[in-house]
């Protein structure tokens, strides 16, 4: 019994002091932290959704407080708001960026982009183009298995069972760009939010040449370049057999979108330009009226009469 009294007691005294010496040490390298930290995480949203490129918003929030240049850091879901008021708690300035919303660019709906094969493996994008290029015979297109819909934690994004591809709520997007990230494919781009959610863009990444992209999809850009001669601000490139419209040069003239052939400009937002009518074709000219507006005289017809001129004409006797 006495054994067994001595090791409680011995194992108690053993505890306190371990817990002293904890104590000690802790108060020793304890590190003070910014309490404006703290201030700073309640002002951002909280959405913990990696969209500035820290893990969650107290990273975001350390780095605020800690970096004397700040303009680099943004947050996409708590928007220039949410920056300028964070910037005045700090006295530093706000960085100024415009507001973006994720775009999918892909435009091989089920009519469009006809199915070669079936996949019967696990149900993820990522999954599926580690194994082979999908269902269809593009190998840009998007796969339709949805990792984008998961990756999105603001409900902005769906798929469309009808077309086969993503959609995204534009008025629910915070521009996260977490489904950027998760699409393999890469056809899901952040772009230039335009008031009343106007847009005009490529709805296509495929770099093949054109006769391989028609017979893959019948919506898909095959680089004609048509698009790129109407435009008047150089908003237009060409490169790898592809368009691509630059955001921030485009001024939403709408030009491009009659000249594709294919339909692969997407416009959303706004009606499309009236159609202008071809001028019918100027009737070719005979011959007989070339050389006249020439001035060369013609051969007389057989069987007439040839002109006598008042010089040539014999006097009487």
């Amino acid at each position: 019994m006495e054994v067994l009294l001595y090791t409680i007691l011995t194992l108690c005294a053993l505890g306190v002091l371990s817990a002293v010496i904890l104590y000690f040490v802790a108060q020793k390298f304890r590190v003070e932290e910014d309490p404006r930290i703290d201030e700073v995480e309640k002002m951002l949203p909280g959405a913990n959704c990696g969209g500035c490129g820290f893990a969650g918003c107290r990273g975001m929030a350390d780095a605020l407080v800690k970096q004397d240049d700040i303009s680099a850091l943004f947050c996409p879901v708590g928007g220039g708001d949410c920056m300028k008021a964070v910037a005045a708690y700090l006295g530093k300035s706000a960085p100024e960026k415009e507001p973006q919303v994720a775009t999918v660019r892909c435009g091989g709906t089920c009519d469009k982009r006809p199915r070669t094969n079936e996949y019967n493996g696990a149900r993820s994008c990522a999954v599926a183009s580690s194994l082979y290029v999908g269902e269809t015979g593009c190998a840009f297109g998007c796969l339709g298995f949805g990792d984008c819909v998961v990756s999105c934690a603001f409900d902005a994004i769906r798929m469309n069972p009808a077309t086969g591809l993503p959609e995204v709520d534009p008025d629910k997007c915070t521009a996260c760009g977490a489904c950027v990230k998760a699409c393999p494919k890469m056809i899901i781009e952040l772009r230039k939010k335009w008031p009343k959610n106007r847009a005009v863009y490529v709805s296509c990444v495929s770099k093949d040449k054109g006769a391989v992209v028609m017979k893959a999809c019948k919506a898909g850009c095959i680089g004609c370049g048509k698009c790129q001669k109407v435009c008047a601000f150089g908003a237009i490139t060409i490169e790898n057999n592809l368009a691509y419209i630059d955001p921030q040069k485009c001024k939403l003239c709408r030009k491009c979108v009659n000249e594709c052939p294919t339909g692969a400009i997407v416009l959303a937002g706004m009606d499309p330009l009236p159609k202008v009518p071809k001028a019918p074709a100027a009737p070719k000219a005979s011959p007989a009226a070339k050389e006249a507006s020439a001035g060369v005289p013609t051969a007389p017809d057989a069987g007439a009469t040839p002109a006598v001129s008042a010089a040539e004409t014999p006097k009487a006797e």
